[in-house]
């Protein structure tokens, strides 16, 4: 497959409870007009940014018939993630994972260091 700006995302598979964010561009400025130095809104605890893909979520066990004659299924079933696709995430950067892919930096986040989602639909 030839890795193209449009399908250069697709082909990535986000494992569980994990979602992985496009981090939105800090500030270069405070609300005084101080222009701030490079690396400073990285540093911070808490930052924001979209989601781009989710995963399956939670897996749910099996419940395991003791049954000979019914037919062994494999089928992992999964509780969904409230985060979706083009949300705005505000998460933790602590239980957050930083990582470089083609050319920009993303991060992998478990559902748990989301703190807050914005979605642009109405509830």
């Amino acid at each position: 497959m030839l890795i193209t700006p449009d399908n250069k995302l697709k082909k990535l598979i986000i494992i569980g409870d994990r979602v992985l964010v496009r981090p939105s561009r800090p500030t270069d400025r405070t609300d005084s007009g101080l222009y701030l130095p490079p690396g400073v809104g990285e540093k911070e605890r808490v930052q924001q940014g979209t989601i781009i893909k989710t995963g399956p979520g939670y897996a749910i066990p099996n419940h395991i018939e003791e049954e000979p004659w019914k037919a062994a299924e494999e089928q992992v079933k999964y509780l969904p993630l409230q985060a979706r696709e083009g949300d705005t995430a505000i998460f933790l950067v602590n239980g957050a994972t930083q990582i470089q892919y083609a050319g920009e930096k993303f991060y992998i986040v478990p559902q748990s260091a989301i703190l807050m989602l914005e979605r642009e639909e109405e509830l």
